[in-house]
């Protein structure tokens, strides 16, 4: 799995640098996600998707972990760049409702600075 992890004026940026988030990769996903917030002690985190073009159910659910882990030590969360396909895909299945999405790098990290 190929990703970068910064961190920059305390928020953590996990770019995922894959064309597909699925069943192979979701686990060590959602693996560097629990170690950033349980161990690290990340409260804001941008989760830069904008090299994945493809998205599965395990690959939602990789994102609905993040989420949940954020909420669970009342932390914050963007996701910024996802393909049309993969927006398409979060939309029919109502998680527009639940994640928060960003359109831009820039447009995450300004939201997130505004935050407590």
């Amino acid at each position: 799995m190929n990703y970068t992890i910064n961190k920059i004026d305390g928020i953590a940026i996990f770019t995922l640098n894959e064309n597909r988030l699925d069943a192979n990769i979701s686990g060590l996903v959602k693996g560097e996600f629990t170690a950033l917030v349980k161990e690290n002690s990340v409260r804001k985190m941008v989760i830069d998707l904008s090299s994945v073009e493809s998205c599965d159910s395990s690959g939602l659910s990789t994102l609905l972990v993040a989420n949940r882990l954020m909420g669970s030590v009342s932390g914050s969360l963007r996701i910024v760049c996802p393909s049309k396909k993969i927006l398409t895909l979060i939309k029919i299945t109502q998680l527009d409702k639940v994640l928060k999405l960003s359109n831009s790098y820039e447009e995450a990290m300004s939201e997130l600075k505004l935050l407590h």
